[in-house]
This record gives C-alpha cells, sequence and structure tokens, in this order.
C-alpha cells in the first residue's frame, strides 16, 4: 500500500516547523531580529553561560559562522563573551542588560505568537502533542 503525502510524518513534523519559523520570523522582524538572532538569544535566555562550542551543538550550526554572528551581536551590545577558564580558546556567553528589553518584547510577542498559532488546539490536546515531541525529542537524542 503506497503512503498519503499528507500523513507522512516527517513530512508534517518538517512543515509544521517551517511554517511556524516563518510565521515567527515575521513577529520578530517587526522589532528587528533575524532568525539567527533570535534563535540565539532564545537559547540564550534558557542557557546562558553556555560556552560557543555547545551553543554552536545546540544549534545544529558550524562554529564559525556562529562566532560570525556572536561577533555582530557583541557589537551591538547585545552580548558579552568571556574567557573564564585557563583554555583561552573558550569563550561562555552571556546576554548584556542592554538586550533585556528587545528579550523582553520578544518574549511578549511569541506569547501572542504561541497563543495565535497553536489556538485550535485545546489545552489537553496541546500538552499531549507536547509531552509526545519530548518523548520524540529525548529517544531521538540518545541515538545521536
Amino acid at each position: 500500500m503506497e503512503e498519503n503525502f499528507e500523513e507522512n510524518i516527517g513530512l508534517l513534523i518538517h512543515d509544521v516547523a517551517r511554517l511556524l519559523r516563518v510565521l515567527y520570523d515575521r513577529q520578530m522582524a517587526s522589532i528587528g531580529l533575524t532568525r539567527s538572532q533570535w534563535w540565539v538569544l532564545t537559547y540564550l535566555r534558557f542557557k546562558e553561560g553556555i560556552n560557543q562550542s555547545d551553543l554552536a551543538s545546540l544549534l545544529d550550526i558550524e562554529k564559525a559562522p556562529l562566532s560570525r554572528l556572536l561577533e555582530r551581536m557583541e557589537i551591538k551590545g547585545w552580548i558579552i563573551r568571556k574567557i573564564e577558564g585557563k583554555d583561552r580558546r573558550i569563550k561562555t556567553i552571556y546576554l548584556s542588560d542592554s538586550v533585556k528589553p528587545l528579550i523582553a518584547s520578544m518574549r511578549d510577542k511569541a506569547a501572542d505568537y504561541r497563543k495565535q498559532s497553536l489556538s485550535i488546539l485545546d489545552t489537553k490536546d496541546l500538552n499531549k502533542l507536547r509531552d509526545l515531541l519530548q518523548i520524540l525529542k529525548k529517544d531521538l537524542s540518545i541515538k545521536i
């Protein structure tokens, strides 16, 4: 039996994630953030003090492009990179105080966006979806 294109779980997950990113990009563009910038700021909000190498792994991007992005964000005064150990090549990244209002605006827009984007799901379905995605993420992370 041939699988229906619209029922392929991998394609569905990919397409939903892509559509959510595109719509979120539009929200963040209104406050002057690119996808790369909001992605880094979001991760740093939850994992402040992470080193550049680990951040590159989390974001699934190469170290050199991330380093250039972080340099631009540092010039804007949004982040602070520190050498904190004996190895001077390892830099940890922190959010600056000056970026906190931008992040607050970003978080407000994100909350509105999530509410609008997921409004067709009731709380029970949304919680079930979150639980299932967390189970999949945990299982797949172990396999990598």
